[in-house]
């Protein structure tokens, strides 16, 4: 089953952009999955201190 994911375009200041890079090399994951993954871990860490965020069908499926 595929895998339903959003696409969008980002840009990053070529120092954060360095860094994440390298960053990735050392943990062996793409620059692409390791954004996502800094990504999903400041998610939980701000549900943990605010609460859980909740998204309706129609907030995910529109853009």
């Amino acid at each position: 089953m595929a895998v339903i994911k959003s696409q969008f375009t980002m840009r990053l200041d070529p120092l954060t952009h360095c860094k994440i890079k390298k960053i990735a090399a050392e943990e062996h994951r793409s620059l692409t999955n390791m954004i996502e993954f800094l990504i999903a871990r400041e998610i939980k860490q701000y549900e943990r201190e605010n609460g859980e965020i909740s998204c309706t069908d129609e907030e995910l499926y529109t853009e």
